[in-house]
């Protein structure tokens, strides 16, 4: 006989069903609040990377803002999951590395938001670990 706990553990989302939600969630709004603000997002890009972007930062922010929109609803939408998880765990493991040479040949510079983006990686690559076993 199953336990109160038990059955109530299968009632309730999956923990992937919360982990796409909030990865979804957290790309989406990061992809509005680059196209209402891409000054604030600019300021990541530092000295050394700025002639390595084709287009200014700003702009790069609001080109960013727009495909983030777009993968972040596809993953909260639970459509072309595994495309769109793909994407941002490659993207946040790629940023995850450009802050840490940032802190490293910046005195600490972002380093608040290299931790961060360690967690948001490691939940992205877990997102598309569960879209593929899932498909």
């Amino acid at each position: 006989m199953a336990t109160a706990a038990g059955r109530a553990a299968t009632r309730g989302p999956s923990a992937a069903a919360i982990s796409r939600a909030g990865l979804g969630s957290m790309i989406l709004l990061a992809g509005v609040h680059k196209l209402l603000a891409p000054e604030a997002w600019a300021l990541y890009v530092v000295d050394w990377l700025a002639p390595w972007l084709v287009v200014s930062p700003v702009t790069f922010m609001l080109i960013n803002g727009v495909l983030e929109v777009g993968f972040g609803a596809a993953i909260l939408a639970d459509r072309y999951t595994a495309v769109a998880a793909a994407v941002a765990a490659v993207s946040l493991t790629a940023t995850v590395g450009y802050l840490a040479v940032v802190a490293v040949t910046h005195d600490g510079l972002f380093v608040d938001v290299l931790i961060r983006d360690v967690g948001l990686a490691g939940l992205a690559w877990a997102v598309l670990a569960a879209s593929l076993r899932r498909e």
